[in-house]
């Protein structure tokens, strides 16, 4: 240092020999040997445990199974099971250097496990890096998304990004609050209405696991009701799940909530909150700050500790089935979990639906259901139009609105407000018979029948095949008949109809929760019906052919379902609530929404659909894509001996520069759709076999699109 310093010939006062001291010892410190970044090159790795398994986020069918990675000393105190990692994916076996596998392009994933030593012979790549410390996924939440993935053919890295939110680091580097103590017991309230009700609750609050499906009384209540089910199970010092359709279902939830528990209890889940917000609240629920979830479909896979309860709100509403791969659907993710954690299950709604009357039948589930004397308390007097009462009504012909519909408007404008619903347009007509009003199904596989363009023979939407000599199996009848398509100017008839009177609209573009109790007119798409305050005066349920029409197996039960939904805002018969629905009397969806009775009708739907071998009964598949595509993945899948493969028949063109719908082809393409079906029990096979041929085409290297879907919500 001397010699240094003298040939600068720096004096006693003068620093840069000192500074040029210290560059020259940061010099010789970075010249020793380091490992090079995310290879670790040379690099200890961990002494005990060096292998971990990882999951690759690569979302692909043929890689859809754990890889080994070397984990270098440095990482071994974060590289825990749960923790998101990266790592070198995809270099070859002749990019070795000292042992280590190295090249690839880097990719996410999680890290399941650590192990002693691996399976595999060759030289594994390192760990390149651990994104963040926090565990964010257990085996509890991997066994519920390895079961998604194998009930819906997908891969368990989709799955996983549905599950775990986006990481957010400013949201990790929040503490989470510590966990209130489990409330009181609370006490029945408006479940007493219900002849188990107060069981139920109880059962809840003493630790049991009940299963119900719950058929809710019309009215506000429903929200209050799921809150008092949540607080017996914390109560039980037991974690509760909700799921419910839309934001605004859950905020009322919230609300309820909040009003019989207070601030700090749950959690709300849902898209719409933003990545940062949402991940806090999830890391809350992981963490065990927060016992209670509520949420929508994004909210089904939340990591609820000591689960309790899971409950679905709705489970008809097309909300609930995930648009993104494997497009699993609320209802089926929550009867996992109820099996996997033996854990309580509500399944409510004002409808019914027939999964729900399956899990009855089957005696899985018990009905939670009111007394017809509170049914008839509480539900709204229903009054239907048919055909021949409005060819007879002059108003009707002139207007589209029967003369009941005016003289209900008037008197309930006198009142409050008044509720108009409206079928969205766009609904795809079937045929059905002209004399009853049957739909027109194939004689060989019961499927729907649709006109050509060309006006030649019917022709089956399932299995393709041509009936040119259809006749009526209930009347006889051999004429045909096309269902109403969408709806009319009916908030610009109203209006000038009613003119002092104010018009409000709820749709896809602008969607109202509440409105006052001042009389108005509200004209709502289905679903989309806001809220009254002390509840409507009278609903006018138009249009019932657009909705029955749809070319469906569910069209009937969904109708249903949307017409409950608003009759259920309109107050009791008691104090004058009236409905109106513009729909046939003797279809059995309209006897079933004047006697309000969604039970039974999804238990003659159920019926139909065993004897017909319909789902749910049978498990069912689409496979989609272009022709040659569609008939070279039925040769290769191995299919179970007892598949029937209906079709394949044409999918209707999506337009140039027209929405797509999920599923849909793209736009100017011309795809078929082939469904298969099994018997019951057979679900498990079919959909490890339609995941084992669409991961060899991949392995291929095939760049034609074939999409594959389990239990499709749109057979037809």
């Amino acid at each position: 240092m001397s010699s240094e310093n003298e040939a600068t010939g720096g004096g006693a006062g003068e620093a840069p020999p000192e500074q040029l001291a210290l560059i020259r010892e940061s010099v010789r410190q970075a010249k020793a040997p380091r490992a090079k970044p995310r290879t670790w090159r040379g690099a200890a790795l961990a002494k005990e445990r060096p292998v971990a398994r990882v999951l690759v986020d690569k979302g692909v069918l043929h890689l859809d199974r754990f890889f080994d990675y070397a984990v270098p000393e440095e990482l071994d105190a974060d590289a825990q099971p749960g923790v998101r990692v990266r790592v070198r994916f995809g270099a070859g076996r002749h990019r070795v250097r000292d042992g280590r596998r190295e090249g690839g392009g880097l990719v996410d994933g999680f890290l399941i496990e650590r192990l002693a030593e691996s399976d595999y012979s060759g030289p594994l790549a390192a760990l390149a890096q651990v994104v963040s410390p926090e565990q964010v996924l257990d085996e509890e939440l991997l066994g519920l998304a390895r079961a998604v993935a194998d009930r819906y053919a997908g891969s368990l890295a989709d799955v996983l990004q549905l599950a775990v939110p986006p990481r957010s680091a400013r949201a990790e580097k929040r503490t989470s609050p510590d966990p209130l103590p489990p409330p009181p017991v609370p006490e029945p309230g408006t479940w007493a209405r219900y002849e188990q009700g107060e069981a139920f609750v109880a059962a809840l609050a003493s630790g049991g696991a009940p299963r119900a499906v719950w058929n809710a009384l019309p009215g506000p209540q429903w929200a209050e009701e799921l809150a008092r089910a949540v607080a017996a199970t914390l109560a039980s010092e037991r974690g509760a799940l909700v799921v419910l359709p839309d934001g605004r279902a859950v905020a009322r939830a919230d609300a309820a909530l909040t009003a019989l528990l207070g601030e700090g209890r749950h959690a709300v889940l849902t898209a719409d909150a933003g990545p940062e917000k949402r991940y806090a609240q999830w890391l809350a629920v992981r963490r065990g700050a927060v016992r209670a979830v509520i949420g929508t479909r994004a909210a089904m896979f939340a990591p609820v500790r000591d689960l309790g309860l899971v409950a679905l709100w709705d489970d008809g509403d097309d909300s609930h089935s995930e648009p993104h791969a494997p497009q699993p659907h609320a209802r089926e993710v929550l009867l996992l979990r109820a099996a996997q954690d033996r854990c309580a299950f509500l399944l409510g709604g004002w409808g019914c639906t027939v999964e729900a009357a399956q899990l009855v039948e089957t005696g899985w589930a018990r009905p939670l259901v009111a007394a017809r004397e509170q049914v008839r308390a509480a539900a709204p007097l229903v009054r239907t139009v048919g055909d021949q009462d409005l060819a007879r009504d002059e108003a009707a012909r002139a207007a589209r609105l029967p003369t009941l519909a005016w003289q209900a408007v008037r008197d309930g404008l006198r009142r409050g407000p008044v509720l108009v619903q409206v079928p969205r347009r766009g609904y795809v007509p079937r045929m059905a018979c002209a004399s009853c009003r049957t739909p027109a199904r194939c004689r060989h596989c019961a499927g729907p029948l649709e006109g050509q363009e060309s006006g030649s023979a019917l022709r089956c939407g399932w299995c393709g095949r041509e009936e040119g000599a259809w006749h009526c199996p209930e009347c006889g009848a051999f004429r045909l008949r096309a269902q109403i398509v969408g709806a009319r100017r009916t908030a610009e008839e109203l209006g000038r109809a009613f003119p002092a009177v104010p018009v409000r609209t709820s749709g896809r573009e602008h969607v109202l929760d509440t409105v006052s109790e001042a009389p108005a007119l509200v004209v709502s798409t289905p679903g989309a019906e806001p809220v009254a305050e002390g509840g409507y005066a009278a609903a006018l349920l138009l249009d019932g052919w657009a909705m029955l029409g749809r070319p469906d197996l569910r069209a009937g039960e969904d109708a249903l379902r949307r017409w409950l939904a608003a009759a259920a805002l309109v107050r009791p018969q008691g104090a004058g609530g009236t409905v109106v629905a513009v729909a046939e009397p003797t279809l059995r969806p309209v006897q079933a929404l004047v006697r309000w009775d969604p039970v039974g009708h999804a238990l003659r739907e159920l019926a139909e659909r065993t004897e017909l071998g319909f789902p749910p009964v049978s498990r069912m598949a689409s496979v989609a894509g272009p022709p040659e595509a569609v008939a070279d993945f039925l040769r290769a899948a191995g299919l179970p001996g007892e598949a029937e493969v209906l079709g394949p028949v044409p999918l209707p063109v999506t337009a140039v520069g027209r929405p797509r719908r999920v599923g849909a082809p793209p736009p100017g393409e011309h795809w078929e759709r082939a469904l298969i079906r099994v018997p019951p029990g057979r679900g498990a096979a079919l959909a490890g076999a339609l995941k084992a041929a669409q991961a060899a085409r991949l392995a291929r290297g095939s760049d034609v699109a074939v999409w594959v879907r389990i239990d499709p919500p749109d057979i037809g």
